[in-house]
């Protein structure tokens, strides 16, 4: 007769569960026959050769599938819904973000996806205005050139301000902005070896670009910016010297061209990695001269993929000189920005397009965000390089020798609320998740408006870039010719990323 172990268990200090080893639990739905809908945040165009584009805002999903697919995928789309396991070209759709379980509260998991970004606090944005003053005279810029080179103090104050906050953030992002930034070089190289170095050392991601007129972009200057890792710029071209010299003079009244296109070219001879966003602005009066520009860059810059071309109609932005500009409608502007666009691809140019800002918070602008601020040169803290400090509502704050930022709370409230919260047609728009109804605050705080966005009204036009475009277009099918037989859509990368202005 075998003798019998006898456990004695003390259940209130250990489960009687641990006795036995635990069966693993499964963990997958795949084989669960499962309710599903269409996504309230797809977007779609249909290609005239019959190729359907999906883009869903909120997963940030893009995916184009054939004609012979189209059908099939259209009847799972239907609003009504089906059953259906988590396989095949369902589980694909689900995956991606294009269906949905019934009953899914998609609003309130975009409400989730913006807290974590808009609230975070382990990211700092500093615009950092090293000059406030300009070499140039731009007709339709907006500033009123008050002040010179960023204070020694401030400089001081901006230093202090990231030691005290570097331990606990994972990015740190500087932008140069003026004026222009490198009228005031002393503050550049005071600040900008500095901040790069600090980052480096205590491991937090770092990224600084700079809007800059590239006419002091001298070899010389181009060398120290990239080895302080300042290597994305936004310059702009507003065509040949025959037009660009009209609008963007120097502050003595001389051409820009020839002295900034030299600088640009011999940017392009560096090996380093760099981005430039050449950006084009356009009124009535240039852009039928623009293709001239493009037929230079092309047989310049040689289709070198650092270099991208962007489209931005020209303003009545509160400069002088408004009553005088040639600028165009709305109208004009959207059906000139698509020309301009499709002329530049003819000459194999890159240019930006809708997956540029094909991510969650993609097109909000960085003024809406609390921890995005820009530095004056007397220390004043603003949110927009717009409105600078032409506006008391602007200047939320200002920035001490020692470190300390003094925030007015009412004004940081009115940049960045989350304003789509009380208005009901930002809550239905399918775009939500890419503008949060906040792709730019001055239009609700000046006079109520809603600021949409282009990409509202001009979706399909926009999803049809990404095919029409050389630079695109490569990598599609670079995707399509090493996916599996079982595969039967293009993915488009999602790789896409936009510098804020």
């Amino acid at each position: 007769m075998s003798a019998t172990r006898i456990v004695r268990l003390n259940v209130l200090q250990q489960s009687p569960h641990d006795l036995t080893e635990a069966e693993p639990e499964e963990l997958s739905n795949a084989s669960r026959i499962e309710s599903w809908v269409p996504s309230r945040f797809n977007v779609h165009a249909t290609t005239d050769d019959g190729r359907l584009i999906l883009w869903n805002t909120l997963s940030t999903a893009i995916s184009v599938f054939k004609p012979e697919q189209v059908p099939q995928v259209l009847t799972l789309l239907k609003a009504q819904g089906f059953e259906s396991r988590r396989e095949g070209l369902a589980g694909y759709l689900v995956e991606r973000g294009f269906l949905v379980r019934k009953g899914m509260d998609e609003y309130r998991k975009f409400l989730l996806a913006f807290g974590q970004q808009h609230y975070r606090s382990d990211r700092l944005e500093l615009f950092v205005l090293s000059s406030e003053d300009c070499n140039f005279r731009c007709t339709y810029c907006y500033e009123d050139f008050a002040r010179g080179t960023m204070r020694p103090g401030v400089r001081r104050g901006i230093k202090r301000l990231v030691e005290a906050r570097i331990e606990k953030l994972l990015a740190l992002d500087i932008r140069w902005f003026g004026g222009e930034p490198l009228y005031g070089w002393e503050a550049v190289e005071d600040l900008a070896p500095y901040l790069s170095e600090l980052a480096e050392r205590h491991g937090v991601a770092y990224r600084s670009h700079m809007t800059t007129n590239a006419y002091l972009l001298t070899p010389e200057v181009a060398e120290k910016l990239l080895a302080w890792r300042v290597n994305a710029f936004q310059i702009t071209l507003d065509g040949l010297a025959a037009t660009h010299d009209c609008s963007r003079p120097t502050r003595d009244g001389q051409g820009s061209f020839a002295t900034i296109f030299q600088n640009l070219e011999a940017l392009s001879q560096r090996r380093d990695q760099f981005s430039v966003t050449l950006r084009v602005n356009f009124d009535k009066n240039n852009h039928p001269h623009l293709e001239e520009l493009f037929e230079l860059v092309e047989k310049t810059f040689h289709g070198d993929s650092r270099f991208t071309l962007d489209f931005h109609a020209v303003g009545r932005w509160g400069g002088p000189n408004d009553p005088q500009l040639e600028v165009c409608s709305d109208d004009e502007r959207d059906t000139v920005q698509r020309a301009l666009k499709a002329l530049a691809h003819r000459h194999g140019l890159r240019v930006s397009t809708l997956k540029d800002v094909s991510f969650v918070g993609g097109q909000v602008c960085y003024a809406a965000r609390p921890f995005n601020l820009i530095i004056g040169a007397s220390g004043k803290v603003m949110k927009c390089t717009v409105v600078l400090d032409k506006d008391e509502n602007n200047v939320v704050g200002r920035l001490h020798e020692d470190g300390r930022l003094v925030l007015d709370d009412d004004r940081m409230a009115l940049w960045t609320e989350p304003a789509f919260q009380r208005d009901s047609q930002c809550q239905k728009c399918a775009v939500l998740p890419s503008c949060q109804g906040i792709s730019c605050p001055l239009p609700r705080i000046t006079d109520g408006t809603r600021p949409c966005v282009p990409t509202r009204t001009n979706s399909k036009s926009e999803l049809f870039e990404l095919l029409e475009y050389p630079t695109r277009m490569a990598r599609v099918r670079e995707v399509a010719e090493r996916m599996a037989p079982s595969k039967e859509h293009i993915e488009l990368p999602d790789d896409g990323r936009r510098s804020a202005r």
